[in-house]
């Protein structure tokens, strides 16, 4: 039973940084994909980011276009872990944040097969 747990949301400033963490657990995760939605109040979910396995024990790291540069993913394999550094936060960014897992695939239109039950992270001006 593949289980996904969230952490790190809460309440931050406009410019501040906040670190999301999601831990799998139920198998090893080293070659999947993960990665993380969000969705704002009254807005459709939309992609963060993702990390996948790319071969040679290398890992390849998609962003959504609008937060290049401030979101950081990485990934941790002995904890069956993936991050989500997120700076400069502005109110723009509060939403509830998902973790994403497969086997396979976790893209900007390609949703995996597992969710996290997501952690809201909230931005004041």
């Amino acid at each position: 039973q593949v289980q996904l747990k969230e952490s790190g949301g809460g309440l931050v400033q406009a410019g501040e940084s906040l670190r999301l963490s999601c831990e799998a657990s139920g198998r090893t995760f080293s070659t999947y994909a993960m990665g993380w939605f969000r969705q704002a109040p009254g807005k459709e979910r939309e992609f963060v980011a993702a990390i996948r396995w790319s071969g040679d024990w290398t890992y390849y790291a998609t962003y959504a276009d609008s937060l290049k540069g401030r979101f950081i993913i990485s990934r941790d394999n002995a904890k069956n872990a993936v991050t989500l550094k997120m700076n400069s936060l502005t109110p723009e960014d509060t939403a509830v944040y998902y973790c994403n897992l497969d086997s396979q695939r976790v893209t900007p239109t390609e949703t995996g097969a597992y969710w996290g039950q997501g952690t809201q992270v909230t931005v004041s001006s």
